[in-house]
Formats: C-alpha cells, structure tokens, sequence
C-alpha cells in the first residue's frame, strides 16, 4: 500500500520541460522561462521573459499575457514556469508544483463543457487548474476559493501576469465555509483537485503547501462533490481526479450529494500497468432521465507514456489541446 501511495506521486508532469519526472525531483529546478532558458539563476531574478512563436518545432499557441511585456522580478524562493500557450505560473520553489492532476482536470473539464460561461475552481491551490481552463475557455468567469493564503498569493500574481484579472476572481476561505460562495451563485462547470490520502496514512512531506494539497486536511472528496452540487447550474458538471484504487469513494461522495457519475476515464501512466488515477464527470441526478442515474459511461484508458517509453500520441494530442509542447 505504501508503495502504491508513493507511486501516485510519481509520474508528474514537470513544468520545467513539459516531460514526465517525479513530481518532487526538484533539486535541478530552473527559474524564468521554462521551455526557453535554461540556465540555473540562484538569486532574486529581474527577467523579460522569452515568448517564442515556437520551441522544438511546435508553435506555441493563444495570446501573449501583459505581463510577457514587462520586466518581471521573481524572489530566490519562487519560479516563474511556463503552463498553457504563452500562459505562465508563480510557484514557490520548494512548495507545491503543479502537476498532471491539474492538467488533466482542467483539460476534462473543459473538454466536456466548452460553452462554460461561469466556473467555479474549488481548492484551487497555486491556480493551476483554473489557469488552463481559462486559457482554453477566454470567455468564461471564473472564481476559484483557496484557504492558503501563500498559494492565493501566488495566484494573485499569476492572474496578474497573464491578463486575467477582470474575469477571474480568487477567494481567500474555506469553500467548506458558509458565506464561501453565495447561496445562488451557479456555476456551469465546477473543477475540483481533492487531496486524497487521510491523515496519518503515508509521509505527509518536507513543506506545509505540500501536504494539505496531499492530505485531506480540510475536508475530502464529499465536501467537494456537496459544495459542486450545490452550485451546479442547469445542467451543469462536476469534474474531478482521483485515485482508481479509491473509485468506490468518489461512487459514494456522489450519491450523498445526489450526483451522477455520467463519465470516467481511467489514467495509465505507463502502458500495461494498471491506472492509478481517474478522471470524472458528474451532473446532478435532477438533470438526468432516471434511466442514467444507474449508468456511467466508462471511457478507454487515457496512457501517458507508450510501452516504448514515449509521449503516447493520444496524450501528445491532449496536451497540445492544452498549450503544451506535445
């Protein structure tokens, strides 16, 4: 079981080179423009950041951000690494990096609800999920709730950086608190990243950003599904990643709030091996014709890395759908 914990870990996108490392392999880590400049810049850095038209043959897609067009001074203790198109990130060097959780989240979300005007981040931690979603959805609204308050102020500076301040609106609370969103705020997409291990079931970590996006320090996978359906709109989604190993509780987190699960997709990182991850898709069972309350549509497994050790071409596909060099 603990090896099975551990490996969940593993296989994380580094946003360094947009290639699969360990997720805390991070001693190397580069500063600046991650798929332009390579090389270490151990001190308080004032850089302009490079925003090619293209690297290693693939045209970077989407708008240039206003902060691209000014000098930009990232502290010893953070980096500015390059996410979706032209899009980049703060993120604290030692703290919690963005990971293929949140790629995949925000990509399956937005993939299945591409018209979303309003959506709702909830747990959104550095904003990395809701930053992808809105770069793939330019004419949404977004509110996101965070209880960090290091990761919102990294957002913050994000949001800043890549143009989003005027749609894109981040809470500082608990989104299990009352008041967190407004009783009729409704969302027509609903993302959510839940940490899944309980405390005390596995090695929570060297750094406190870490381990409560790991560990269910404030709530679980039911206190998101309630939260999402509450504030779903008409016809809304909920869309989620979890642990294949730990299907049964997101089965059960969305019964208790009277959700369907209309669609998974299992995620293999290295094919043959089983999934460790999934991805799904919920609507609230008043939504549906009662003869869908009973079915989920399960999706082929989504591979990561071919038999070969390659990008599986499927996934090289996904992340050019996401502003990713493939």
């Amino acid at each position: 079981m603990q090896g099975r914990r551990a490996a969940l870990f593993e296989n994380r996108l580094d946003c360094r080179n947009g290639e699969w490392m360990p997720l805390d392999d991070e001693g190397g880590e580069f500063r600046g423009d991650a798929w332009c400049h390579r090389q270490r810049l151990p001190h308080t850095l004032i850089l302009a950041v490079n925003h090619e038209t293209h690297f290693k043959g693939w045209a970077t897609p989407g708008v240039v951000p206003p902060g691209a067009h000014s000098q930009v001074v990232v502290p010893p203790d953070e980096t500015l690494d390059a996410i979706s198109g032209h899009f980049r990130i703060y993120q604290l060097r030692n703290g919690h990096r963005f990971s293929s959780d949140d790629v995949l989240t925000a990509w399956y979300g937005t993939t299945w609800v591409p018209s979303a005007r309003r959506v709702l981040d909830l747990g959104s931690g550095i904003g990395s999920v809701g930053m992808i979603a809105a770069w793939r959805l330019p004419g949404a609204a977004f509110v996101t709730i965070e209880a960090q308050e290091e990761s919102v102020r990294l957002a913050r500076k994000s949001a800043l950086y890549n143009g989003l301040s005027d749609r894109y609106e981040i809470r500082a609370g608990d989104f299990r608190d009352a008041g967190a969103i407004a009783p009729e705020e409704r969302f027509d997409l609903v993302l959510g990243s839940p940490p899944y291990f309980p405390t005390g079931t596995g090695i929570e970590g060297d750094h406190p950003q870490k381990v409560a996006c790991r560990f269910e320090l404030r709530g679980d996978v039911r206190d998101y599904a309630r939260v999402a359906a509450a504030h779903l709109a008409a016809g809304g989604l909920f869309t989620c990643v979890f642990p294949e190993e730990q299907r049964s509780r997101v089965a059960s987190a969305a019964a208790a709030a009277s959700l369907v699960i209309v669609r998974r997709r299992p995620v293999v990182f290295n094919e043959g091996k089983p999934p460790l991850i999934g991805l799904f898709a919920m609507m609230k069972s008043i939504d549906l014709p009662e003869r869908l309350h009973s079915q989920s549509w399960v999706e082929p497994p989504l591979i990561i890395r071919a038999a070969d050790g390659s990008v599986h071409r499927e996934y090289a596909a996904l992340k050019v759908s996401v502003g990713f060099p493939p």
